[in-house]
C-alpha cells in the first residue's frame, strides 16, 4: 500500500489526497506533524530522495529557524534538522513502494 506523507492543513497535500482518492488508489496518510518522523523512516526516504532535495527551505519552519541552524547546511546537518523538525520535509511525499514522489503534479499521480 502506498503512503502519503504530509500535513493535514497543507493545500498541496489535500490535492494529492483528492487525486489518489479520485483514482480509487488505496493509501495511508502519515501526518508529519502528528505522527512524527523517526530516524529509520527518514533513512528509508533518503534511500530514494537526495537529502538536500528533501529539505524545504521555503517552509515557515525553515524561516523560523535561527540563522546558525541554517548556515553551512550539509547532508548530516539537514538530517538532524529534519528529525528535529519533520515539517522541514518537502511535501507531499508519496511512497509508492518503488519510488518516492516529491511534491504534487497531476501527471505524476495520473500514471500510478
Amino acid at each position: 500500500m502506498m503512503t502519503l506523507f504530509g500535513i493535514k492543513n497543507c493545500d498541496t497535500c489535500r490535492k494529492a489526497r483528492k487525486a489518489l482518492e479520485g483514482q480509487g488508489q488505496p493509501f495511508q496518510f502519515h501526518d508529519l506533524r502528528e505522527d512524527g518522523l523517526s530516524a529509520p523512516l527518514l533513512e528509508h526516504i533518503l534511500e530514494r530522495v537526495p537529502v538536500l532535495t528533501l529539505l524545504n527551505k521555503r517552509s515557515t519552519t525553515w524561516r523560523q529557524l535561527p540563522d546558525e541552524d541554517k548556515a553551512d547546511i550539509d547532508a548530516n546537518k539537514a538530517r538532524e534538522l529534519m528529525l528535529a523538525h519533520p515539517t522541514l520535509l518537502k511535501r507531499p511525499l508519496l511512497d509508492t513502494g518503488e519510488e518516492i514522489l516529491v511534491g504534487f503534479r497531476n501527471d505524476h499521480y495520473d500514471t500510478l
